[in-house]
């Protein structure tokens, strides 16, 4: 068990009011699964991974990273156990494509930021598991936003963690380009046997290329494997609207 939660209850303080987002929250993160974590907008996807990360700290409850509370990591330790990625532009820079990847090797690297000969092992690996070697020495606003997605994983390889987080990977981008990205998360879950979650809008395909899903309905939130999810109707009452209704056959959503 890479990651677990024990009665969690996410959400907001401020001075006055607290706003629960979810509780009751139990979730395992396994080696070697491809885990979708769906739900409408605003249901607080990003408050879960937030929260599970360490960026944010839970209302109540606990985070446990290989059995430890996760707030117990230092800043760096942590960083070796969990690499993320947001869905938030780069800041300007001129970096290439090789050097934004090598990025992933900086809680590894001394003060310096001097690579190593492992660190470029690690970053050769991801460039090769990700199929970019043909994009290293292009700078990285040069590419497409597909592209930019895969570097962004690669840099995550890099970083050499056994949980793999990623916030919205499909944003902006078309069909295609959005089954070719599920399908690389599917392979390095197999390749690597880490455990990559990621959050999507994307439920159809998330669906198909899964080993488990996490589902907010903003009443629980549950996890399994998506034919269970199917079975039980938990698909079906994700969005309340006579617009749209899960077909439990099809194993998607259609337009009434």
């Amino acid at each position: 068990m890479i990651l677990q939660t024990q009665n969690l209850s996410i959400g907001y303080t401020s001075k006055a009011t607290t706003k629960t987002v979810a509780s009751e929250i139990s979730i395992q993160l396994e080696q070697g699964k491809l885990i979708g974590l769906v739900g409408a907008n605003g249901i607080g996807k990003s408050t879960l991974l937030r929260t599970l990360t360490g960026i944010q700290k839970p209302l109540s409850g606990t985070v446990l990273l290989n059995d430890k509370p996760i707030e117990s990591f230092e800043p760096l330790a942590l960083a070796q156990q969990i690499s993320v990625v947001l869905t938030e532009k780069l800041p300007p820079s001129n970096l290439t494509v090789y050097e934004l990847i090598a990025l992933g090797r900086q809680p590894y690297t001394n003060w310096l930021g001097k690579l190593t000969d492992e660190d470029k092992i690690q970053i050769d690996k991801a460039i090769v598991l990700t199929e970019i070697p043909h994009l290293i020495h292009q700078k990285h606003y040069e590419i497409s936003d597909g592209q930019l997605q895969k570097v962004l994983i690669a840099r995550a390889l890099a970083q050499d963690t056994t949980l793999i987080v990623l916030d919205e990977p499909t944003t902006h981008l078309d069909l295609l380009h959005k089954v070719s990205l599920f399908k690389l998360l599917k392979k390095l879950t197999a390749e690597t046997q880490k455990c990559i979650l990621f959050s999507t809008h994307d439920i159809d395909l998330a669906i198909q290329l899964s080993d488990e899903m996490i589902v907010m309905d903003g009443q629980t939130v549950i996890q399994d494997q998506p034919c269970n999810l199917i079975s039980q109707g938990v698909f079906s009452s994700l969005f309340q609207n006579e617009h749209i209704q899960f077909d439990a056959t099809k194993g998607k959503f259609v337009i009434k």
